[in-house]
């Protein structure tokens, strides 16, 4: 594997890791009934989040501009192990939730007591803090497998989130390898990745966020047990790993629609 892809890759991983474990700071503010200081703590995630996207962009563009000229004919390839890495990035998550969700109710503590992020960041540093770090490591168990089907899983938002996901993985692949295979229209192929992401945040705005927003104010209200909240997102989780494995077979079809419209314009 060439250090053109590996790159690449890294920084995916590291994108839809940081985004599944946004997840667990909403649970951490949950458990903690800090939940709009968990959301400014979401915030930093975000951030690594979007500087990974920024580094990644020129990264992938060499690949497209190494495909145009011929000299890449592993192109579609490729951008499958992209969307695999970001498959691998979302087990990972998985893996650091339990622990993330404890140092996160943690961290939103140290926060309302430093009151600001550098202050928190100053404690938490700290060598007493560092050394109790290891008790907040939680590996997944087959327990909390088994929790997540007890009370009932959430499909329609599962199936919902899945598609989001699935959208968001590929949008931006897509419209590069539409760009690939319509050179005439490059540039347009290339700027569309508006077409298929701005499906993702109508579905994601209009009924998953308001929808898990309403359900976090009832558990602060009492009225949901936070275990079913410890399910709920951990079901959202899962479905984000199912959206990064069906986005494999979006790629090419999203690919050639999107050169159909760009084509008949």
């Amino acid at each position: 594997m060439s250090i053109s892809l590996a790159l690449p890759m890294l920084f995916t991983m590291l994108i839809h890791a940081t985004d599944s474990l946004s997840y667990a700071l909403r649970l951490g503010g949950l458990r903690t009934r800090r939940i709009a200081l968990a959301i400014s703590l979401a915030g930093i995630l975000l951030l690594v989040s979007r500087t990974s996207n920024m580094a990644q962009g020129p990264m992938i563009g060499s690949l497209v501009d190494a495909a145009t000229r011929g000299a890449n004919p592993n192109f579609a390839a490729q951008l499958h192990w992209l969307m695999g890495a970001a498959t691998i990035g979302t087990v990972l998550a998985i893996c650091c939730f339990p622990t993330m969700v404890k140092l996160s109710s943690r961290m939103v503590v140290h926060f309302e007591s430093a009151g600001s992020i550098p202050g928190m960041v100053r404690n938490l540093l700290k060598r007493s803090k560092i050394r109790n770090a290891a008790y907040y490591i939680t590996p997944p168990s087959w327990q909390m497998a088994k929790r997540l089907v007890q009370q009932g899983m959430p499909r329609r938002l599962m199936l919902l989130n899945v598609a989001v996901t699935a959208i968001y993985t590929t949008g931006v692949l897509s419209s590069l390898y539409a760009a690939y295979l319509y050179p005439g229209q490059a540039v347009a192929a290339s700027q569309s990745t508006g077409m298929i992401n701005g499906m993702a945040t109508i579905l994601l705005t209009i009924l998953i966020d308001p929808r898990i927003s309403l359900l976090s104010d009832r558990s602060l209200r009492g009225e949901i047990r936070l275990d079913r909240m410890n399910q709920i997102y951990g079901c959202m989780l899962i479905s984000r790993l199912f959206g990064t494995m069906v986005a494999q077979l979006l790629l090419i079809p999203l690919a050639y629609w999107i050169g159909w419209i760009v084509s008949m314009m």
